[in-house]
């Protein structure tokens, strides 16, 4: 059975919350994995996704699937650690899950996650254990990880409407309003809400490319982000590619790795990023909200940081290693993106840094480096691709942002106007 045979082509509209949830998993499994007959997948899952958990895991199974174990995360007992657990117990992880787990991937597992954890979980605790706890669980998590951000493995990340989360996304509304809006956020955005979502996902995927190809053959050296509160300079890595919408995996499997991506992405170089930028939308980082982020680089390094609030939290992730403070990715996504036209801030960065240009602090891609997932990290370093144990976008992009890019000679043209392709 072919992929685009696979999904029902059921009127969206005609399908009760229970069939749109096997819609959205089932474009999870076929499109974003694109999981193959006889693959191990693992998942991870806020227990509040059950619903959606079960589904994929149904959907995984009808494709093959050998096996399909779930890791499920629970907000209350989070908070328990934090009320109760011993001061030892935020410079500890488990290192024999996280291995194990790096095991399962170099065995050919597939990895999916479903987002939707509650965003403010963490925000009126101890800011330097929540940052302890994060290096902690950064450092055990690192072997799983670099499989992850070399693409060695097939892997997607989606979303599911939770009651926490809906509550801050559309405040003032009752509950069940809420997580019902956020539901059909989640379809439109996640492109699933069509008759036909794998032809509807074939297109994008095409029309991403094509900016991909453009901005491959340019081969800039440098982007400039102007706008009214932003005035940044980003050199781009030695050898640099630029990806965006599906890739194939170094299993040869095809996979979208993020449900939904608006996105064309690359490695910036780690030492050649200049000027000062401010956020356009907040950070939600390990269930605390960082807002109005505003941070001045020199030669690649961040020397000044800010934030209205969370601050503390901003400085302490800086500080996780020297390669915090400099950037692993940089992204274009057009102002008129379908998430930005909502008009929703979803408070979640699988979705917000799809309705904005973004940049990224940390690790750096390896598969946006010609041959990069080839080299080891002397040679990624060399030509400019930064390290670190930490991952973290934040959306600097909107209507009032100009992007030039800069060729190699000095000379610049323009990419974006007002937010939006030229």
């Amino acid at each position: 059975m072919s992929v685009a045979e696979a999904v029902v082509t059921t009127k969206f509209s005609d399908l009760t919350l229970d069939g749109k949830l096997d819609r959205l998993a089932e474009v999870a499994v076929r499109v974003g994995l694109g999981l193959r007959a006889g693959q191990e997948l693992i998942m991870s899952s806020p227990m509040e996704a059950l619903p959606l958990a079960r589904k994929i895991t149904e959907q995984a199974y009808k494709a093959g699937a050998l096996l399909v174990t779930t890791f499920y995360s629970d907000d209350p007992s989070v908070l328990a650690r934090y009320e109760y657990g011993p001061d030892a117990s935020f410079d500890f992880a488990p290192v024999w899950l996280q291995d194990g787990i790096a095991a399962g991937f170099k065995s050919g597992a597939a990895r999916l996650a479903i987002a939707g954890g509650n965003p403010a979980l963490l925000a009126k605790q101890d800011p330097a254990k929540v940052a302890r706890a994060n290096v902690a669980a950064s450092k055990a998590g690192k072997p799983a990880m670099e499989l992850i951000t070399r693409h060695e493995i097939n892997w997607t990340i989606v979303a599911c409407a939770t009651p926490e989360w809906a509550k801050l996304v559309f405040p003032g509304e009752p509950e069940d309003v809420a997580v019902a809006k956020l539901w059909e956020a989640i379809f439109v955005s996640s492109r699933v809400n069509v008759d036909d979502p794998v032809v509807e996902w074939q297109q994008h995927g095409e029309r991403l490319k094509k900016r991909v190809d453009m901005l491959n053959a340019k081969r800039y050296s440098a982007l400039h982000f102007k706008s009214p509160v932003t005035d940044l300079t980003v050199g781009l890595a030695d050898d640099h590619l630029w990806a965006g919408g599906g890739t194939t995996a170094g299993n040869g499997v095809y996979c979208q790795p993020n449900i939904p991506t608006e996105e064309c992405f690359t490695t910036p170089h780690k030492d050649r990023v200049d000027g000062t930028v401010r956020a356009s939308k907040p950070l939600s980082h390990q269930g605390t909200l960082i807002e109005n982020i505003e941070v001045r680089f020199e030669g690649g390094r961040i020397v000044e940081a800010k934030a209205t609030a969370g601050e503390d939290v901003l400085n302490r992730l800086i500080s996780t290693d020297d390669g915090a403070r400099r950037l692993g990715e940089v992204a274009l996504v057009p102002h008129g993106s379908p998430i930005a036209q909502s008009g929703v801030l979803f408070w979640n960065t699988l979705f917000d840094e799809n309705a904005a240009s973004h940049i990224a602090l940390g690790q750096a891609y390896s598969t946006c480096i010609l041959g990069g997932e080839k080299m080891d990290a002397a040679e990624l370093a060399a030509r400019g691709a930064n390290e670190s144990l930490i991952h973290v976008d934040w959306m600097i992009g909107s209507g009032e942002m100009d992007v030039d890019g800069i060729a190699a000679d000095g000379t610049a043209e323009p990419l974006m106007r007002k937010g939006e392709w030229v």
